[in-house]
């Protein structure tokens, strides 16, 4: 055993007995070479040494998460507010009333970047004062080895059981950060179609067109279809009757989205651009579908289709244009009286009942 400083080395075995042999404290050599006293010592140690490694200890924790918070700020900030800033400045460029979207990302913006940094920042603390913690119970003297080991094991216990709960986690998280949905959204995530009204990182609440709150794990969402992000879309398949002139059914189909366009009710607050007639898009049974796109609001393509169905209805009839319906045409036939090819008069045409079945039981 090396010779310890300040000692003789008659007093080794009391030191090393007082102070330990490998991690003895400079303020429990020099009481005990003070005072001979090993119970002084031991008690100086206590006292001066380890409480002032403890509360070093916990300064330099509290001043890393400090540290740590500031650039989790700085990278939630940078998350959330890059990309929007740059999609807000395209709904800017589009007039004044655009503001409200320009607010309504603002806020998205703030809410996702307040979630994330509220995250992160746990992280951020548990790790850091976890490590303190263990520091700390090192300077006590108490043996780490048997906790860290069962920690080790009720963490992989932990984990196993609690699969699904981290799968939502992290699936939450990350939900957040790419900013697939918020509050107020209209969006399908298969298993529910609705409104979002809560997001957290543990499930997400949507409340469907019928009333019903659907809580969905984020870890079961497989895909997302958001349909109020930024803008929405209307879409219309005017179906008309084969006989139809194309072109002169297109000019009043567009005459109805231009006056639509026009109307400051719609035009200002729900429509975004002006509606645009795509030309025919399918050639159906008994009908011809011409199709009609409108750009809108986030969440305002459903009252503007409502709105143009409305309107094209009534221009339509007023141009005279048939929107048709299934039909079928009946041959009835007497074999007697007309030939094949001709088709019969209708007032010629017995309707002759069968003969009613004898039923035992009603007798």
């Amino acid at each position: 055993m090396a010779q310890l400083p300040h000692v003789q080395d008659t007093d080794v075995d009391a030191l090393a007995d007082a102070c330990g042999v490998t991690n003895a404290s400079y303020a429990c050599e020099q009481v005990f070479e003070w005072t001979d006293s090993e119970f002084l010592a031991r008690s100086a140690e206590w006292l001066l040494d380890r409480p002032i490694r403890i509360i070093l200890i916990i300064v330099a924790a509290w001043v890393i998460v400090r540290i740590l918070r500031r650039t989790v700020d700085r990278f939630t900030a940078s998350v959330a507010g890059g990309e929007v800033d740059e999609r807000l400045r395209a709904l800017r460029a589009r007039g004044p009333g655009r503001l409200f979207a320009e607010e309504t990302e603002r806020k998205r913006a703030d809410a996702r970047a307040e979630t994330i940094g509220l995250v992160l920042k746990s992280v951020v603390g548990a790790g850091v004062w976890t490590v303190a913690g263990l520091l700390v119970l090192g300077q006590l003297r108490i043996d780490l080895a048997p906790l860290i080991a069962g920690a080790g094991i009720g963490g992989i216990a932990l984990g196993f059981g609690a699969q699904s709960i981290v799968k939502d986690f992290l699936s939450g998280l990350f939900m957040i950060i790419e900013d697939q949905y918020g509050v107020g959204d209209v969006i399908d995530v298969g298993a529910a179609f609705g409104t979002v009204e809560k997001v957290s990182l543990r499930s997400t609440v949507v409340r469907d067109v019928h009333g019903t709150v659907w809580h969905v794990p984020n870890g079961e969402i497989l895909r997302v279809g958001n349909f109020s992000q930024l803008w929405s879309r209307a879409v219309l398949d005017v179906e008309v009757a084969y006989d139809t002139d194309i072109a002169f059914a297109q000019g009043v189909i567009q005459r109805v989205g231009d006056e639509l366009w026009e109307d400051e009710a719609w035009g200002r607050d729900e429509v975004m651009e002006r509606p645009e007639v795509l030309g025919v898009q399918s050639l159906g049974a008994s009908s011809v579908a011409i199709r009609l796109v409108v750009k809108t609001e986030p969440s305002e393509q459903w009252n503007v289709e409502r709105e143009l169905r409305r309107r094209l209805k009534i221009a339509l009839d007023d141009a005279g244009i048939e929107i048709p319906f299934p039909q079928q045409t009946l041959w009835f036939r007497n074999q007697g009286d007309h030939p094949p090819s001709e088709p019969p008069d209708p007032s010629t045409v017995e309707v002759h009942e069968p003969p009613a079945k004898h039923d035992p039981d009603l007798h």
